[in-house]
């Protein structure tokens, strides 16, 4: 019988019925640190799998990180049951009614909201580092005129790296300086931090814009000076020549507070693919792209396209009550109801409802709308969707409708919610270069439910197995 452990307050009593045994691990922040389990252990049982590791101590299973806590944010914070978003404290409506995407980047990458000089220094860094070397028009050039644009985005974000070899820690010569590029937290390593994050930050739009244009078969625009950041976007996406040409302010206003509600969501997929990838201490560039290659995925980044898709499908607004039933017998998918952690209203929806009442008035209605209001109105006023607490997420209000009526293509859509989740992005990587304790490379454990040892079988006395193996595939040509 293990010795009897007086439990605290703030502790979490476990009792081990293999052993006896009891265990007492502190409860800090309303959680409790998973390597505790390692110190319950216990002998195999009679026939048990070595591979389980039983006398190692218990590991905690969590397929797709349901329950577990990876990193100590100072960033964002998501109230999944009453809908609430804070961007480091400040409810994410007061700062898209009243502040800019590049204030609130500012925000999320250095914790507090900028004084006016502390803006204009950001502001003047981010546009003076957006252009590109002359170089990457023949990068970009080499794609097909059909690759799809995220793919382009993907692979420049991962070239523009190779640009500059003081971002990379493996090109930093000995060891310590290896590890300490970004992490010592030095005047000379913030600085080198704020340099990438420059960099990242300002080239993200010409570097989307140019996918753009390489797709449209036009010359690429030099980013222009004196322009918002939104506007010097549109500007290098639709400038053809004119003199004195400016983008709508109505629009650049509107992709502004659509780039700020989009500029982070806390450690979603994506941001949890730069984490991984940056413990690593690999360069940002890279950590990046591998971001945007998580992002591309139609579980996250495409849930806006996929929207638009399932209302062009539906037609009109007579086609819902059909639809809708179709999706209770899961004949179809319904696209932009429902989120993995927000449970209730995203309040990103209604500051988004209001951005597309704006844009149509320059751009006129789009007469998806009409299907969009019908669906919404069926799907909540249903029974089987109220149980299953499926209300509209911010893709399904108008994020699609609006970035259709402002004339993008539809597979531009995730390019657009990858140019402001850059910012969230580095955000989290800059958090992580300067935590306590420093970096460590993340490793998650798994179960091994694979053979046990076994002896080599030579290849003639090798029996084939029923259903494995590759199959051959037809070849063109």
């Amino acid at each position: 019988m293990g010795k009897a452990i007086t439990s605290s307050q703030n502790s979490l009593t476990v009792r081990d019925n293999r052993t006896s045994k009891t265990y007492e691990i502190v409860i800090e922040d309303n959680s409790i640190p998973a390597t505790a389990f390692k110190a319950i252990s216990a002998a195999p049982e009679e026939g048990e799998r070595e591979e389980n590791e039983t006398s190692k101590g218990l590991r905690v299973s969590d397929k797709g990180f349901l329950n577990t806590a990876v990193m100590r944010s100072q960033i964002t914070y998501i109230d999944g049951e009453a809908g609430g978003t804070l961007l480091s404290g400040y409810p994410i409506e007061q700062l898209a009614l009243h502040s800019t995407h590049l204030e609130t980047a500012y925000l999320l990458i250095y914790g507090s909201l900028p004084t006016k000089s502390q803006l204009e220094v950001f502001q003047g860094e981010v546009m003076h580092h957006s252009v590109i070397h002359t170089e990457a028009e023949q990068f970009f050039r080499s794609f097909r005129y059909d690759a799809h644009p995220m793919a382009i985005l993907t692979s420049a974000f991962a070239y523009l790296g190779s640009y500059y070899s003081e971002a990379n820690p493996s090109l930093q010569g000995f060891y310590p300086i290896l590890h300490s590029l970004f992490t010592k937290g030095s005047p000379e390593s913030l600085a080198a931090m704020d340099k990438q994050i420059y960099r990242l930050i300002g080239k993200a739009t010409t570097l989307a814009a140019m996918a753009y244009r390489v797709r449209q078969g036009r010359d690429f625009v030099t980013p222009p000076t004196g322009l918002s950041y939104t506007g010097s976007f549109l500007y290098q996406m639709d400038h053809l020549g004119q003199e004195n040409y400016k983008p709508n302010p109505v629009l650049e206003k509107a992709l502004d507070v659509l780039f700020l509600l989009h500029a982070d969501h806390e450690l979603n997929a994506s941001a949890t693919t730069v984490l991984q990838t940056g413990s690593s201490l690999v360069d940002p560039y890279s950590a990046i792209a591998a971001g945007c290659a998580s992002l591309y995925g139609p579980l996250h980044g495409g849930a806006n396209e996929a929207v638009i898709r399932m209302l062009i499908s539906i037609g009109s607004p007579a086609n819902v009550p059909a639809f809708i039933e179709a999706v209770k017998k899961r004949e179809k998918v319904l696209s932009g109801f429902g989120h993995r952690f927000v449970i209730f209203s995203d309040p990103r929806s209604f500051i988004v409802r209001k951005t597309a009442d704006e844009v149509f008035k320059v751009t006129g209605k789009d007469e998806l709308l009409e299907t969009a209001m019908a669906l919404h109105e069926a799907a909540m006023n249903d029974e089987y969707f109220i149980k299953r607490k499926l209300a509209p997420n911010v893709d399904f209000w108008c994020v699609g409708l609006i970035y259709r009526a402002m004339g993008f293509p539809l597979d531009f859509f995730p390019v657009l919610f990858a140019v402001p989740r850059v910012v969230g992005w580095l955000a989290h990587w800059r958090q992580m270069m300067l935590q306590p304790g420093g970096v460590k490379i993340w490793r998650p454990r798994q179960i091994y439910i694979g053979s046990s040892k076994r002896a080599y079988v030579p290849i003639d006395d090798r029996i084939p197995i029923n259903g494995q193996g590759p199959k051959p595939i037809s070849h063109s040509g």
